[in-house]
């Protein structure tokens, strides 16, 4: 009879079942998170029911866009709708500086694609500071 214990062994963890686990949760919370998408472009939606009266500034660009879809930069014509001749304009227009604020007015029947268009173009050139013109409604319209 044998009365001396025998030896014991050191208890082992088995880390492969934590590391799945924790695997698992990394990629649940990587799928299921939602990113917010930060605008590139600042753009300023008056109300049209309280539209105050802009400042007079010297230093700005007015696009306006008919409803054609023809592009007038600072009251010039551009030659045709391509984004390719708006980025040019404003280039030729405002050389360095990106900091000049741009309203944009676009006639009421203007197609959509023609705005989104011009805001894309003055985004890509790094213009932040983006006004959208609206015309007040009177009360007994």
């Amino acid at each position: 009879m044998q009365l001396r214990a025998s030896k014991t062994e050191d208890p082992e963890i088995s880390l492969t079942s934590l590391i799945d686990v924790v695997f698992l949760l990394l990629i649940f919370f990587m799928v299921s998170t939602t990113f917010e998408q930060q605008a590139v472009l600042k753009v300023d939606l008056p109300e049209a029911s309280n539209v105050s009266q802009p400042e007079n500034q010297a230093d700005s660009f007015e696009l306006v866009i008919d409803h054609r879809g023809q592009y007038y930069l600072n009251d010039r014509r551009l030659v045709d709708g391509r984004p390719s001749t708006l980025r040019a304009a404003f280039i030729e227009a405002a050389g360095e500086k990106r900091n000049i604020p741009i309203i944009l007015r676009a006639d009421a029947e203007t197609p959509h694609h023609f705005v989104v268009t011009a805001m894309d173009v003055t985004a890509q050139l790094g213009f932040t500071r983006l006004s959208i013109a609206t015309e007040r409604i009177t009360p007994d319209q």
